[in-house]
């Protein structure tokens, strides 16, 4: 998918324009969270693991959320349908969940480019100083300062675990 180089650079881009903090780690490719987190020698807890999840408001309204949480937890859909006062949930097409990102399942980053994708961050991954990610390509991640990532990303930040 051509749109991982623009993720990965419009991030780059932006990160440098706030003056974040944060480092690059190049690995062997992987996009599954636990692997991932040993490659890049983090405590799985500290990775952002992004999932988007579809939203039905009704019969006639679809909205898109960027749930991030950290590595060793489980999203609890009926909270973020709880939060959008949604009749229904469940997690986007792999399909549907790489156009939003704009890369591919694995690679998404914890943050929102998109209009329709809401960015909810859950408390529990913002207690570490810095948050590991996969930077919107299987084979680099991201150490980036949690201050700096909530700064820059500007997430809704809800218990969603």
């Amino acid at each position: 998918m051509t749109g991982d180089a623009d993720v990965y650079s419009r991030l780059i881009a932006d990160l440098d324009a706030a003056d974040a903090r944060y480092k690059l780690i190049d690995h062997e490719p992987e996009g599954q969270t636990d692997l991932v987190s040993a490659l890049r020698g983090n405590p799985v807890e500290q990775a952002a693991k992004c999932l988007i999840v579809m939203v039905k408001i009704g019969k006639k309204q679809t909205r898109y959320v960027l749930a991030v949480v950290p590595g060793d937890a489980r999203l609890n859909l009926n909270a973020v349908k709880e939060l959008l006062s949604g009749t229904y949930v469940s997690f986007a097409s792999p399909a549907k969940a790489e156009e939003l990102a704009g890369s591919v399942v694995g690679t998404v980053l914890p943050v929102s480019y998109h209009p329709d994708l809401e960015l909810i961050v859950d408390p529990k991954l913002l207690t570490f100083p810095e948050l590991y990610f996969n930077a919107g390509r299987l084979d680099r991640s991201m150490a980036l300062t949690t201050e700096d990532y909530v700064r820059v990303a500007g997430p809704r930040i809800e218990n969603i675990t």
